[in-house]
């Protein structure tokens, strides 16, 4: 649960199906970060494009915890069409790897320490090497890749103390949502780490394994096309049965409140 302080940074939301998002802009979520960071407040920040709305919807435990975050970032584009519907004009797509780019440049100006944890050993080593080559005095204190099962608790234990060993400032976690959002809260008690992001497929995407959209598709809103062509056995569902019952659930809510 987020403290009074920590909630007062930057509480300005707006209500899509339940799920409150960070009415921001890149800027000001890059300013909630520094001030969590500086002041060694704990935070986590879940990315939220339409896919997260819709299993929140299914799942009361997963909105109760994507409403506690410190930020809820508008990652799809639809997300920020009803926030400027709405009248918050400012608002701006405050996509993962977008996110992860402007945060580490912000580590490397600030000297922030960071820890990945998450992908394939691969991934890692790869994403390491380009950070490093956009941000030359980024200051990485450790990365791990968790096997594809549930840690034992032993393991647990013992990555727990890798990273509270590293000290890092920024924990980026990568095992794809809503697992990295539920991992988050129950190891933010554990961590001594102010401020933990879930990212999603950023790893792959700023480590070049998998392509990202041209800007001109993510600004159409089309990068889940896009996606769905590159991967249509793994991501069928949530594209076509996902965006299906997120229109299916807008429709509903709108007719609803006009009753």
């Amino acid at each position: 649960m987020l403290s009074t302080s920590m909630t007062n940074i930057n509480n300005k939301r707006f209500d899509i199906l339940g799920v409150k998002i960070s009415a921001i802009d890149m800027a000001d979520a890059w300013c909630i970060i520094d001030t969590l960071v500086a002041k060694k407040q704990k935070g986590y920040v879940c990315v939220c494009p339409v896919s997260t709305i819709v299993e929140c919807n299914r799942n009361e435990d997963y909105r109760n915890l994507v409403n506690n975050a410190a930020i809820v970032t508008p990652d799809g584009m639809p997300t920020v069409w009803i926030a400027r519907a709405r009248g918050l004009k400012h608002v701006e797509r405050v996509y993962g790897p977008d996110l992860m780019l402007a945060v580490c440049q912000l580590c490397e100006q600030k000297g922030y320490k960071q820890y990945f944890y998450g992908g394939t050993e691969k991934v890692l080593a790869k994403l390491q090497v380009s950070l490093k080559s956009k941000f030359p005095n980024l200051k990485i204190s450790g990365a791990y890749s968790p096997p594809f099962r549930e840690l034992t608790k032993e393991e647990d234990i013992a990555i727990v103390n890798r990273i509270n060993t590293a000290a890092p400032d920024i924990l980026w976690v990568g095992i794809g949502a809503p697992r990295q959002d539920f991992w988050m809260v129950n190891h933010q008690a554990k961590l001594n780490v102010p401020v933990m992001l879930g990212v999603g497929a950023a790893f792959d995407f700023l480590s070049g394994v998998k392509p990202q959209a041209p800007r001109w598709i993510q600004r159409s809103g089309l990068e889940w096309f896009f996606r769905l062509c590159t991967e249509p056995h793994r991501l069928w569902k949530r594209y076509l049965i996902g965006n299906s019952i997120f229109v299916y659930l807008l429709v509903k809510s709108l007719f609803r409140n006009k009753s």
